[in-house]
């Protein structure tokens, strides 16, 4: 990031483009105003949003990437990498590894180009996903699970066949076609602005608007927004090394990126701002909040820069501002809108879970009642747990965090021991769905929380690993419609047996969390 008294060309100094060449700030800006991607792409507009601009009280502007014709702003840094290809390149063909985006902005590419396009998704790619590239006239193959599995097998099949690999975002043809989008914001918005905010998945995206705005405008900040489990960039420049992450999260699978790329960690390190890390529920609100101003429903990682625009204006008590979130996606698997639904107020702040205990008597139901009020009451869960006591799992509407403060603190005062489970992920994922009570029979339970691949056979892995001596107690299931189901499996296995669940666990392979000591977990299951 830029130090005191730098300015952006000091830091960016030049280095190796994979063609030979040497890229510096100036170099990057020749190929922005210089790359093709009007073939294809659109001018997208610059939309203020009303209502979260009156709601924060900053001028909010969204740069509708959601609406270019792949519905994502891939198609720009795709289009003009493969314009700059040779005809020989382009006769010969191109490749990809992508499960979304990318793919459909190389097959559209490659339609209007005239060259062929394989496209390489792994075989856990939604159908609707691998329909939308064909619907491009890319040639769809599936290899492995994940985007790495994927990935090795391009560049190998690159290789045979003497195809082109037209990488997501490590690329500088790819990052100057990105960089265009700050190119039109500035034309776009003759004010004075505070700050443009991008997702960051690899890279591309931010690096090529950062290139850009510190040419021309070094005075406004560029920030990049990560979620929480998917933050190799932000681990990366923290380090001041590229960082490989272990696992990802899948919910914002457009930035669900392991190892960012080796030029966009360097512009990213050169040339950004800041870095705000946001949580699955922030984006969630973000998606509501577009929706309530635009109508448009944009995936997770097209919604991430709003939710880190919001969080970084509240962080800094910014108001009167000029604040812009390049809204770069809008591929949303439908199935994935009822978890949206669920979340957003949570991520909003607008709704709070709180497990209460109440004395077993008459009387303690209507005074529980008494005491929340006329609030909304979205959650009621109520179970006896033995003669003297009574849990009860609710969800409120509340204002602000201070508010569900607020209403523990009086719950507490009054006699009803509370606990806020709003930021519980094991309450919000399963407990509200399966409020019950324990069973006198169940001894030695191991409770965790497992990320199961959405595809056939997952389960069977599961149960053909586990050794027969071990019972399993509780099992809850929840899809949020996108690459992984969400599993809370109770099993009972003994003290003297955890050294070799310990090796199931690792022999499984499937992220998970032990939930034995969360007091959801103790208050109602």
């Amino acid at each position: 990031m830029l130090g005191p008294g730098q300015t952006p060309h000091d830091q960016l100094s030049p280095a190796a483009a994979s063609d030979g060449q040497t890229l510096g700030l100036t170099d990057y800006l020749l190929k922005i105003l210089n790359a093709r991607v009007y073939d294809v792409a659109i001018e997208s507009p610059l939309e203020q949003a009303a209502r979260l601009s009156k709601r924060i009280g900053n001028a909010v502007w969204f740069k509708r990437e959601d609406n270019q014709p792949s519905f994502s702003f891939k198609l720009r840094g795709a289009y003009n990498k493969m314009a700059h290809l040779t005809p020989e390149q382009l006769s010969r063909g191109v490749i990809c590894a992508s499960a979304g985006n990318h793919a459909q902005g190389v097959a559209l590419s490659a339609h209007r180009l005239g060259c062929r396009a394989m496209i390489v998704m792994p075989v856990t790619t939604p159908q609707l996903k691998i329909e939308a590239v064909r619907s491009f006239h890319g040639e769809v193959t599936l290899h492995g699970e994940s985007y790495s599995d994927a990935y090795a097998f391009a560049i190998e099949i690159a290789l045979e066949q003497g195809l082109t690999f037209v990488h997501p975002f490590d690329d500088p043809d790819v990052i100057a076609g990105q960089g265009t989008i700050a190119m039109e914001i500035l034309q776009q918005l003759q004010q004075p602005i505070h700050a443009i905010f991008c997702a960051i998945g690899g890279g591309g995206l931010i690096s090529g608007v950062a290139a850009y705005v510190k040419a021309v405008r070094p005075e406004i900040k560029v920030i990049g927004v990560q979620i929480a489990d998917s933050n190799a960039m932000v681990q990366s420049v923290a380090a001041g090394r590229r960082v490989q992450l272990s696992e990802v999260g899948l919910f914002s699978d457009g930035t669900a990126v392991k190892l960012v790329g080796e030029e966009t960690f360097r512009m990213t390190q050169a040339l950004v701002d800041a870095f705000v890390v946001v949580d699955n529920d922030a984006v969630c609100a973000a998606i509501k909040d577009v929706f309530e101003d635009t109508r448009s429903i944009l995936e997770p990682a097209g919604a991430l820069s709003v939710a880190g625009l919001k969080q970084y204006a509240a962080e800094n008590k910014l108001t009167n501002s000029n604040l812009i979130a390049v809204t770069c996606g809008a591929n949303m698997n439908f199935d994935r809108l009822r978890f949206v639904a669920e979340r957003a107020e949570v991520g909003e702040q607008r709704e709070a879970l709180i497990a209460v205990s109440i004395p077993e008597q008459p009387g303690s139901f209507k005074r529980l009642c008494e005491l929340l009020g006329t609030r909304g009451i979205t959650e009621f869960n109520y179970r006896m747990s033995d003669k003297t006591q009574a849990h009860v799992f609710v969800g409120l509407t509340t204002s602000n965090r201070q508010d569900t403060a607020d209403m523990i603190e009086k719950l507490n005062r009054h006699a009803f021991a509370a606990v806020d489970l709003t930021n519980d992920e094991l309450s919000k994922m399963h407990v509200r769905y399966m409020v019950g009570g324990r069973s006198p029979h169940v001894q030695n339970e191991r409770l965790y929380r497992f990320d199961f691949p959405e595809r056939p056979g997952a389960l069977m892995k599961f149960l053909s690993h586990m050794p027969p001596s071990w019972n399993i107690s509780l099992f809850h299931y929840r899809s949020q419609g996108g690459d992984v189901g969400r599993i809370l499996a109770g099993l009972q296995v003994p003290d003297s047996e955890m050294a070799g669940f310990e090796e199931f666990l690792s022999g499984l392979a499937y992220p998970c969390v032990d939930e034995t000591n969360n007091p959801a977990y103790r208050l109602f299951l």
